[in-house]
């Protein structure tokens, strides 16, 4: 083999490589469409089983987490149900929570929620549960009643 030949096979050798090893860092994480499904399954869910033994799926259970991706489930007063990603902060009203830059990004969340009743939330930055960073998130989110269930992707 000539070495121009050598040269061609390797850089089509890393690139294959290459490409491969993005694939799987991405399946590491949610998309979006995945996000979406989740919370639909979690609307249907609370809507056969109720509130009390949903929060507790929701918190404990292991049908709504995958990857980077977990429910979040809020009243409108922004008392947290429920939170697949941090159990500690069940019971705790968030309202006033910000992210690491200062953004009132729990009260959007609300604001959203209330206005449109589902949709996805601007960006804010949040702890990846997976990573253990401070990442940059957002959320898609659907009401019911006078409460939202929510799933955040991290970008």
């Amino acid at each position: 083999m000539n070495m121009f030949a050598w040269l061609k096979w390797s850089l089509a050798a890393f690139l294959a490589s290459f490409l491969m090893l993005g694939n799987c860092l991405a399946a590491e994480q949610g998309t979006a469409a995945e996000a979406e499904a989740m919370v639909k399954k979690a609307v249907a869910y609370l809507k056969a089983n109720g509130a009390e033994k949903a929060a507790e799926e929701f918190t404990n259970g292991k049908s709504f987490k995958d990857r980077d991706l977990y429910i979040v489930y809020t009243e409108f007063n922004g008392k947290v149900l429920a939170h697949g990603g941090n159990s500690k902060l069940v019971g705790k009203n968030l309202t006033g929570m910000k992210d690491s830059e200062g953004n009132p990004f729990f009260q959007m969340l609300l604001d959203l929620a209330k206005t449109k009743g589902k949709g996805w939330s601007t960006s804010y930055r949040f702890l990846n549960p997976t990573s253990q960073k401070i990442e940059a998130k957002v959320m898609y989110l659907e009401s019911v009643g006078d409460t939202y269930l929510g799933v955040g992707i991290y970008k």
